[in-house]
């Protein structure tokens, strides 16, 4: 009696599938940018990102993040036409995490503000060919640059497809009009800045200062003779 042979393909197993055929969404595209180069770098990315994400805390229309790849490619491919700005954000857009920031996802939407951070290997790139870039082919409205070592410093709006130089108030500060509010070097960072002029905290920083403040409360209690524990009874 012959033995029946078996099938490579059995009726409990799977059709094989032509890799071809498989159709990833686009949205699982992932972010290709190195490491930051320096820890100043890296902390001044996380103090932009901070900064303006607990001034607009009540806000849902923003998307800000750092070193994260930007798709724009017209024929919709991750193989070409990327870009990583070290920090950026988009306006009139959902406040969702994302891997990257796929254009042809986003409504065709670019990047509003964009800040580079200038290293000795990046420098001339960030001046020249990302400068031409976002003017010409992202229409990014507000580009900055600064150099974390060397604290150079310098902005541009986009006036009728060219950017022009902006000009710093006395305290060295540039204007962003997309985010309607000045950018600027404190203690040797670049920081965000009211209209008024006051400095744009972050998290930390205000838990400190409500903690100093706490704490010159108690002793001026405790100068009138009043037990400061007695009143949190």
């Amino acid at each position: 009696m012959s033995v029946p042979t078996t099938s490579p393909q059995t009726a409990t197993e799977p059709a094989a599938v032509n890799s071809a055929e498989i159709s990833f969404p686009p949205s699982d595209l992932e972010s290709q940018e190195p490491p930051v180069e320096t820890e100043l770098h890296l902390r001044q990315i996380l103090l932009l990102i901070q900064g303006l994400e607990w001034l607009w805390q009540d806000r849902q229309d923003f998307y800000a993040f750092g070193n994260l790849t930007v798709y724009y490619s017209p024929n919709q491919r991750k193989s070409e036409d990327f870009r990583g700005p070290d920090f950026f954000v988009v306006l009139g857009t959902e406040k969702r995490p994302r891997k990257s920031w796929v254009v042809w996802e986003e409504n065709g939407q670019y990047p509003h503000v964009i800040v580079e951070l200038l290293s000795n290997s990046t420098a001339t790139v960030d001046r020249g060919l990302k400068k031409q870039l976002y003017q010409d082919t992202f229409r990014t409205p507000d580009y900055f640059w600064f150099d974390p070592h060397s604290l150079e410093f310098a902005g541009f709006h986009l006036v009728d497809g060219q950017y022009v130089p902006l000009e710093p108030t006395a305290e060295g500060r540039l204007w962003s009009q997309q985010l309607q509010l000045f950018l600027g070097v404190h203690d040797q960072q670049l920081r965000f800045f009211t209209p008024e002029g006051a400095l744009v905290p972050t998290p930390e920083e205000v838990v400190v200062a409500e903690r100093q403040r706490s704490d010159r409360m108690a002793a001026k209690l405790q100068e009138l003779g009043i037990d400061p524990e007695q009143l949190s009874d």
